[in-house]
C-alpha cells in the first residue's frame, strides 16, 4: 500500500470514527452490550403485551399502542439469534423516533447514557467474517468493558425489516 493510499485509509477511519462520537443509550442482549445514538431514543419502557400480526417476521413481536400511535416492536434478541428469549423484570422496549418513525425495541436491558469520544471508538475487524456487521458501526471501550455500537437506522431500514421509509434514511 502507498504512502497516500494508506494516509486515505487512516482519514477515511479517522472520519468514521469521528462521526461515532457522542452521546449513546447503552443496552443489553444476551452477554453483549451494546450502543445507539442517544438522539434516536424516544422514551424507555417496561415490556407489555403487544398485539401479534398475521404472517410477519419471528422478530416483530406486534404493535402497541402508545398514546394513539401504533408503534411495532422488534425483539433484537430475536433478530440477532442470541438464543432462547426470556422476558422478565428487567425487560425493556426502547422506544426509537426515526425522522418521524416510531419503532420499539425489544431489549434485555438499558445499561446507561456514556458520552463516547473517537479515540475510544475502533472500525470492527475485517476478520469477523461469519456474522453480519452491516449494521455495526464500531467497537467502543470505556474501561474495560467493550460496546457494540448499531447503526439503528440502516437495521430498522434493511430489506427484511422494512419498518421506516428508506428514502428519509441519510
Amino acid at each position: 500500500m502507498s504512502i497516500t493510499a494508506e494516509r486515505n485509509s487512516t482519514e477515511r477511519n479517522n472520519a468514521d470514527n469521528a462521526s461515532n462520537s457522542g452521546e449513546y443509550l447503552t443496552f443489553v442482549l444476551g452477554d453483549e452490550s451494546y450502543g445507539l445514538e442517544i438522539l434516536k431514543v424516544q422514551e424507555i419502557r417496561g415490556y407489555d403485551a403487544v398485539t401479534k400480526i398475521a404472517n410477519t417476521p419471528d422478530f416483530i413481536k406486534g404493535v402497541v399502542n402508545l398514546r394513539g400511535l401504533i408503534v411495532p416492536i422488534v425483539d433484537l434478541r430475536i433478530k440477532f439469534n442470541l438464543g432462547k428469549v426470556v422476558y422478565d423484570e428487567f425487560t425493556v422496549v426502547i422506544i426509537l423516533n426515526l425522522h418521524g418513525r416510531v419503532v420499539g425495541i425489544v431489549v434485555d436491558g438499558v445499561s446507561d447514557v456514556m458520552n463516547l469520544q473517537q479515540s475510544q471508538v475502533r472500525a470492527v475487524p475485517d476478520i469477523v467474517a461469519s456474522i453480519d456487521t452491516k449494521y455495526i458501526t464500531g467497537l467502543a471501550t470505556v474501561e474495560d468493558k467493550m460496546f457494540i455500537l448499531v447503526e439503528i437506522e440502516q437495521l430498522m431500514n434493511s430489506e427484511e425489516m422494512a419498518l421506516i421509509d428508506s428514502v428519509a434514511v441519510h
